[in-house]
């Protein structure tokens, strides 16, 4: 059975596009570099969906500057709810971004967070990505129509 691309992309909800779009074994040399190319600046547009979403680039940007924070503490940072927090640092911690350990300060449980090298990389080029978009926003030759002001 015939997979979605979808599904080979490992996304919901986008757009299916053109059949075969991602498959570049069938090209001849003169076709496949464009077709490469554009596959290049098409993941380059794209933005780390995981830590894109506000919660949880917060609380990866709040452990980048700390070496960890409690649970409490990045809920009293962050100003969110218990299951909020959990959820969102839940999802970072099963990516890799983050670690939770569970301990015992005598009988009061304590959960602490810690940014992962695997984290510190994908907020980098989360950054690098958005610094990115951000000068090619300002930078008038990068726009597809000019506007005059008057």
């Amino acid at each position: 059975m015939a997979e979605s691309s979808a599904a080979r992309s490992g996304r919901r909800g986008e757009p299916l596009g053109r059949p075969g779009a991602g498959d570049l074994g069938d090209l001849g040399d003169a076709q496949r570099a464009p077709r490469e190319a554009g596959h290049q600046r098409q993941q380059a547009l794209e933005l780390d969906r995981l830590i894109h979403e506000r919660m949880r680039l917060a609380i990866v940007s709040a452990l980048a500057v700390n070496a960890s924070l409690t649970f409490n503490e990045l809920k009293q940072l962050l100003e969110t709810t218990d299951g909020n927090l959990s959820v969102h640092a839940r999802k970072l911690e099963e990516a890799g971004y983050v670690t939770c350990t569970k301990t015992f300060e005598g009988r009061l449980p304590r959960t602490e967070f810690r940014l992962t090298s695997a984290g510190r990389q994908a907020l980098g080029r989360y950054l690098d990505h958005m610094e990115a978009l951000i000068r090619a926003t300002r930078d008038p030759g990068h726009g597809s129509s000019e506007t005059s002001q008057g």
